[in-house]
């Protein structure tokens, strides 16, 4: 079985991304495979930075409400691209459906916490530049940037490793549906006893 999927080109995009929308306006560039995991970046992206205007207490109740609606927003695509990312892994794996172990963490959430630590590894790497801080906070830093790239590095190799094993036979996964209800006024029943007064 070939396997198009390649972990080195997902995690290169997550990084060089990370570096390019911080100096441009982000937008998605990536017209191949890899669409569902640059969306996926992205909205992980513009959810990290509004997590941290969300936080400024300077800014009025109005600011922070308008910045929960989008962390919400974006938290539903993130959720939504890795669902995609499953389908692709499973089109092109056909992954067991039975007949040996199942890996708890599907692909599709791998794929995203690999994002989440590009973003933590460039944010980090910024604090160990910064001028106006001790050097002990530099140190502290530059130790936290160690672990993260460690666990970036321990969780891309993961990922390589289920791929192996799906292809071989020895494990399998299964795509994991989210089913997010705290966006759907349906499933809510903070916004559908207020709308149907149920």
């Amino acid at each position: 079985m070939t396997n198009p999927i390649d972990v080195d080109i997902i995690t290169r995009l997550q990084i060089e991304r990370t570096t390019d929308w911080h100096n441009t306006p982000p937008a998605l560039t990536a017209d191949t495979q890899y669409q569902a995991v640059e969306e996926n970046h992205l909205n992980n992206f513009l959810l990290w930075h509004e997590e941290d205007t969300a936080r400024r207490d300077d800014l009025g109740a109005e600011h922070v409400m308008a910045a929960k609606r989008k962390i919400d927003g974006y938290n539903q695509q993130r959720n939504n691209c890795m669902e995609r990312i499953d389908a692709w892994f499973i089109q092109h794996l056909e992954p067991k459906i039975e007949g040996c172990p199942f890996n708890s963490e599907n692909p599709g959430m791998i794929v995203d916490r690999l994002s989440i630590l590009a973003l933590k590894a460039y944010h980090m790497e910024i604090q160990t530049h910064r001028e106006t801080v001790t050097e002990e906070h530099r140190q502290a830093c530059l130790n936290k940037l160690a672990v993260i790239q460690a666990q970036h590095s321990h969780l891309a190799t993961c990922l390589k490793e289920l791929i192996e094993d799906v292809k071989s036979g020895t494990r399998s996964f299964r795509a994991y549906h989210q089913f997010k209800m705290y966006n759907d006024p349906s499933l809510n029943p903070q916004l559908y006893t207020q709308n149907n007064n149920d």
